[in-house]
């Protein structure tokens, strides 16, 4: 079986590439490398760099015929969507529909799509299940409902099946490029350097944001679980709310450094709260986090450690 997948060059995308492989599947992978690192692609994976905006990608079909697609590839940030919402919805509308209309014509049996869980949701109640109306405050947020729209669209209308993941705050090694970094990652390199860090936080909650951190090792398991899923959306995080303080602290004991912090009040489209409720993708895709917060953070600090 082969599987083709777009931004296998990135923090995710990569790390899936690496367990296709490891479950012996032919891999090929689409990057333009506008985020992604070309390194950090497997060695027993095909490389394209291309947008995925191009029609050219038709031709890789053509040649490679892949059975699956993972979809990842994509503008990723949060407020460089809203400072260029026109560039975020030729990015990751044109995106996909390029792909899905190629997919089609080329009998992809299945798209396994990574979505986003508190850019769709909103300032929705936490834990948040799929049967929230999504409530997007960013383009970003947006554009990947979007996404998840087209998606039933052409299952409805071509029989193209898909698997739409929702994931929360996703974090661990690779997670280099700074379009794709978090606070965890920025908070360990600033850390390390024995910087100081910044919080943004509302005024009636000087901890910080609330999120759902995820370690990248379980999202990887959930991609792989989705291959022989029935089509549908699950959320993926780990149903656990930390504040942004909370962060600094642990990181602060796993690597015995303590730096300034700053308070800074939220940017545009910051949500104030995001926290996934996880019991349908346990039950359907029987899929669980298995790394706790601080078992991902000290795997990920070595990571970042090992790097200087």
């Amino acid at each position: 079986m082969k599987a083709l997948v777009t931004g296998g060059a990135g923090f995710i995308g990569s790390h899936i590439v690496d367990r296709l492989i490891n479950e012996n599947y032919e891999v090929v992978v689409i990057d333009n490398l506008s985020s992604g690192i070309k390194e950090q692609v497997n060695k027993s994976a095909k490389f394209y760099e291309i947008d995925i905006r191009d029609k050219h990608i038709e031709s890789i079909f053509s040649t490679e015929k892949p059975d699956y697609v993972f979809h990842l590839a994509a503008q990723m940030s949060v407020p460089y969507s809203v400072e260029d919402p026109f560039n975020d919805l030729d990015i990751n509308g044109n995106g996909i529909l390029n792909l899905l209309e190629i997919s089609r014509r080329h009998d992809v049996k299945k798209i396994i799509f990574s979505s986003t869980g508190g850019a769709i949701y909103g300032n929705a109640k936490i834990p948040t299940s799929e049967e929230v109306q999504p409530q997007p405050l960013a383009p970003y947020g947006i554009t990947k409902l979007l996404s998840e729209n087209y998606l039933h669209f052409y299952k409805e209308n071509y029989g193209l099946d898909y698997t739409v993941l929702r994931y929360s705050n996703v974090y661990g090694p690779r997670q280099l490029n700074a379009h794709e970094s978090g606070v965890i990652t920025i908070f360990i390199r600033k850390i390390l350097a024995n910087e100081a860090v910044k919080i943004y936080a509302y005024a009636d909650e000087p901890d910080g944001m609330i999120r759902d951190y995820v370690y990248v090792a379980d999202v990887v398991n959930a991609n792989i679980l989705a291959l022989n899923s029935d089509s549908g959306i699950y959320n993926i995080g780990t149903n656990i709310s930390t504040k942004t303080k909370e962060l600094y602290d642990l990181i602060s004991k796993i690597s015995n450094i303590k730096v300034d912090l700053s308070i800074y009040p939220p940017r545009d489209g910051d949500i104030k709260a995001n926290t996934l409720d996880n019991n349908k993708a346990a039950k359907v895709l029987n899929w669980q986090p298995c790394f706790s917060l601080e078992e991902g953070m000290k795997q990920t600090v070595e990571y970042f450690k090992n790097l200087s």
